[in-house]
Order: C-alpha cells, then structure tokens, then sequence
C-alpha cells in the first residue's frame, strides 16, 4: 500500500473511532507529516483523497476541517467515488427499448405489456476503460431517456426528473473477463474483475435502475458495524 493511502486509510480510522464526538478539525498538515514520518507532499496526496471523499475539507489559513456527517454512511469511498466527476466519462454503446422478461418484471415490479430500457456504456477513468455497465430502467418516468443523459450522470437525470432516490442495494462477485468484454475494456481475455449488480431505489421502495457492470479495476473501503445477533445467530 502507497504510504499516502496507508495515511488515508489511518485518518479515516481515527475519524470512526470518536464517531460519537468526531473532533471538528484534523492536526494541521506539518503535524500530520511528522507523526507519519513522511513528507508533506505524501501527507498532501492523502488529504487530497480525503477532500475528494467528502470526508474533510482543507480551509486556507484556517484549517483541515472534519465534515459533519462522515461517520454515518458504512461506504466510505470506492475506486469510482473517489474520482473527480472531471476525471470520469461515458461512452454509450447501445440503447434500445422493450419489454421486459420475467426478472426485470419482479424487480421494476413491472406486467409483460409494460416497457424498460435497455442500455449498455463504457466507464472511462482518466482515460482509461474500466467498466462496462449493462443497465435497464423503466420506460414509464423516464421516456426521454436518451444517449446525452447516458453519457452523463443517471443519478442527476433521474434527480432532475423530480424523484427522491434513497439507497442501492449491491452485490459483488469476483469474475473473469470474457473476450467480448476484454475487446471493449482493451484488456487481456480471462483477467480478474468484479462483477457489481447494482439496484437504485428511489424514496418510497421502488427501483429505477438494475445494473451489472463489470469493473477491472475495483477496489473500496466499507465500515462495518459489530453485529453481535449476526455472530450468535452464526455460531449456532
């Protein structure tokens, strides 16, 4: 691990463990590059990835001040929300609408007469493929969907539309690159990647988007509170 992650990944501990009183300010940065014993440029690069997160925010001649709120959320970063909206593109390779077939009825809670969306994009991250995203969405709400709202943000178009979106629920599951998919990432055929079948769900339980996306290069930084029912119900 990069000592600049490595100081990352500590501070963001440190933030956790007084999460009950979380302290408004982090030491300054001269302080931070001592007790770490490193210099002030790797201590820089780690705030940079804090500032990105969301998780601190450096005011100039006053402070590296603790965002309210860091603390309640178990997803602290990813490797795609890490990334600056700058650094990220888009590249939709199909759109098509139809009906949906019996899983894309359960999960848009959806008859066989209705229709979804179906849409498949490159992610790219600092110029560089990494994901492919195959994604469907109901067609009812969002009937203009269409390869500008794509190539851009979901999430925003779906915010601009008027809903409320209230959480996603994740799965991951190692993999291997196919050969389509390696022709399309710009990779070798067979290498590992994660699989991540994503539902986003709006206020009031219903799903807007239901997608699998294949990323070749994941990884990302969870807290997960003890569950003591969890572990007794385990050990039965």
């Amino acid at each position: 691990m990069k000592k600049s992650e490595f100081i990352a990944q500590d501070l963001l501990s440190k933030i956790y463990q007084h999460s009950g009183s979380v302290p408004e300010k982090l030491p300054p940065e001269r302080q931070l590059a001592e007790e770490y014993g490193v210099s002030r440029f790797t201590v820089r690069k780690a705030l940079e990835k804090l500032v990105s997160i969301g998780a601190v925010r450096i005011v100039q001649g006053s402070g590296i001040y603790i965002n309210a709120g860091v603390s309640s959320n178990p997803l602290v970063y990813n490797s795609i929300t890490e990334k600056k909206f700058t650094d990220i593109s888009f590249k939709m390779l199909e759109l098509h609408k139809r009906r949906p077939d019996r899983e894309e009825q359960q999960v848009f809670d959806l008859t066989a007469d209705d229709f979804i969306w179906a849409f498949t994009r490159l992610r790219r991250i600092s110029q560089r493929n990494v994901q492919i995203e195959y994604s469907r969405m109901p067609a009812e709400g969002f009937a203009d969907l269409n390869q500008k709202t794509i190539e851009h943000s979901i999430q925003q178009y779906v915010l601009n539309k008027g809903f409320a979106i209230s959480h996603s629920l994740t799965r991951y599951q190692a993999v291997t690159v196919s050969k389509e998919q390696a022709q399309l990432l710009g990779c070798k055929k067979g290498i590992a990647a994660m699989q991540i079948t994503n539902r986003g769900i709006l206020q009031g339980g219903r799903v807007y988007a239901f997608s699998d996306i294949i990323d070749i290069d994941y990884s990302c930084t969870y807290v997960i509170p003890f569950n003591q029912d969890n572990l007794a119900f385990r050990q039965t």
